[in-house]
C-alpha cells in the first residue's frame, strides 16, 4: 500500500506507510527505505503547499501580478522527487515569471533546503560522482551529475553573495592560547581559458603553554586577480581574534613568498619560514653535493636540519655549509638546486626569519603544515593543478 495521509488538521497531518515482512533482512532494510522515501516525498508535497498563494494578484513594487494558474514542477528532496502544483505569476505586459513558493520556500534551483544542504555537503567532500554513488547507496536518490554540480553551484553562488555579511563565532577554549601561528598559502589551478590562477589558502591556529595546538580556523578563497578579496577577509578574521586574545604572540609562517611576507609582518610579532620549506632545499641541495653517497648524504642532511631546528644562529651556519660545500666540489658550483638553497638560506635567515631555535623553546610552531594540508584538499577538490 502506498504512502498516504490519513488525518490533517490545523498543527500537521499523519502520513501512513505499510511496510511487509521480509525473510531478508537486506531486503526488509531496502523496503523500509523506500516505503520512508515514499513517505517522505508525500508530506514535503504537503509541506511545500503551505509555502503557496491562493492564487489572488500580488504587486511587487509599482507592478500588479495576476497567477497563471497552479503549474506543475519537480523539486528535487531527500526523499525523492516532489511534484507539486504551484501559482506562477506574471505582469500584464508579459515577461519574466515570479513565483512565491520557491522563494518562501527558499527552494535552490529546483531542491528543497534540505536537500541542497546535504548535496553541497558531500560535494565539498566528494567528486559529482562520488556525491552520485553516495546518494544512490545510502539515500536511495539517483540524480544525475549535472544536477549535483548545479545544486552545488547555486549554494557557493549564495554563500559568495553573503560572505560579507557572516561573522562566525571564534572557538571557546578553555584556557586562552599562549600563541596564535598565521600561515597562507597559494595554489595555482588552471582556469580554461584564464590560464593558470592562484587560489588562497589561510590558517589561524591557537597554541597552548605546552605547544599543542587547541583549534585551528580555515580560510580559503577560489582562484581571483591577486588576492584583494581573500587578504580582506583573513585581515578581518585576525582583527577579531587579536580582539579576543589580545595577550597572545602572534606568530606568522609562510614558504618564503615576498607577498605573504607583507602581510604577516603587518599582523604578526615574529615571522617564521616553514621550517619544511627550508628542510626540502637543503635536502636538494644534499642530494647533489654528495651525488653517489647516500650515506654521507644523509647524515649531513640530518646533522644540518638538527642545527636548524636547536642551535642559536642556525641559519648562518648552515648557509656556510653550504657556500663550504660548493665550493670544494666542482660539479655543484653552478648547480641549481645548490644556488636556490644558497639564496634561501641568505634571504630568509638575513631577514630573521629562520630563529628555530627561540620558537621551540617559546613552544610556538615553526611549520605551516596544517596550511599545506588545507591546500592540497582544495587542489583536489577543485581539479588539475600545479604548486604555486
Amino acid at each position: 500500500m502506498p504512502a498516504r495521509i490519513v488525518e490533517r488538521s490545523g498543527a500537521g497531518f499523519t502520513v501512513q506507510i505499510t511496510v511487509p515482512y521480509n525473510p531478508s533482512m537486506l531486503d526488509f532494510e531496502e523496503t523500509l527505505q523506500q516505503q520512508l522515501n515514499d513517505a517522505g516525498v508525500l508530506a514535503t508535497q504537503e509541506g511545500l503547499k503551505q509555502f503557496d498563494t491562493d492564487g489572488s494578484p500580488i504587486t511587487i513594487g509599482a507592478t500588479k501580478l495576476t497567477s497563471k494558474g497552479q503549474l506543475p514542477k519537480d523539486y528535487q528532496t531527500p526523499y525523492g522527487v516532489a511534484t507539486v502544483g504551484r501559482h506562477v505569476y506574471q505582469g500584464p505586459k508579459g515577461g519574466a515569471t515570479y513565483c512565491p513558493l520557491d522563494r518562501d520556500a527558499r527552494i535552490v534551483v529546483s531542491s528543497t533546503p534540505k536537500f541542497a544542504k546535504m548535496v553541497a555537503s558531500k560535494y565539498a567532500e566528494f567528486g559529482s560522482a562520488r556525491v552520485q554513488h553516495d546518494l544512490r547507496d545510502n539515500h536511495g536518490r539517483t540524480v544525475s551529475r549535472c544536477l549535483v554540480q548545479d545544486i552545488a553551484d547555486a549554494v557557493a553562488a549564495v554563500a559568495l553573495a553573503k560572505q560579507e555579511d557572516w561573522s562566525y563565532q571564534l572557538p571557546k577554549l578553555e584556557t586562552p592560547p599562549a600563541s596564535v601561528a598565521l600561515s597562507l598559502d597559494g595554489t595555482c589551478t588552471l582556469m580554461c581559458e584564464d590560464g593558470w590562477r592562484e587560489a588562497m589558502v589561510g590558517t589561524i591556529s591557537f597554541y597552548d603553554k605546552a605547544g599543542q595546538r587547541l583549534h585551528t580556523i580555515y580560510l580559503a578563497a577560489t582562484p581571483e586577480y591577486g588576492k584583494a578579496t581573500f587578504l580582506g577577509r583573513l585581515e578581518a578574521e585576525v582583527c577579531r581574534v587579536k580582539e579576543k586574545h589580545p595577550e597572545a604572540h602572534f606568530v606568522g609562517i609562510a614558504d618564503g613568498a615576498k607577498g605573504n611576507w607583507e602581510f604577516l609582518a603587518k599582523h604578526t610579532d615574529t615571522q617564521v619560514v616553514d621550517i619544511w620549506h627550508a628542510a626540502e632545499y637543503l635536502g636538494k641541495a644534499a642530494a647533489v653535493l654528495y651525488r653517489g653517497q647516500p650515506t654521507a648524504r644523509e647524515m649531513w642532511l640530518e646533522e644540518n636540519c638538527h642545527t636548524l631546528k636547536h642551535d642559536p644562529g642556525s641559519a648562518a651556519a648552515v648557509l656556510k655549509q653550504l657556500r663550504y660545500q660548493a665550493k670544494i666540489r666542482p660539479w655543484a658550483k653552478a648547480d641549481e638546486d645548490v644556488q636556490r638553497a644558497i639564496t634561501y638560506f641568505a634571504n630568509q635567515g638575513g631577514a630573521g626569519r629562520m630563529d628555530y631555535a627561540s620558537r621551540v623553546a617559546a613552544k610556538e610552531p615553526i611549520g605551516s603544515g596544517v596550511t599545506e594540508a588545507a591546500s592540497k584538499v582544495i587542489v583536489s577538490s577543485s581539479g588539475s593543478a600545479t604548486p604555486g
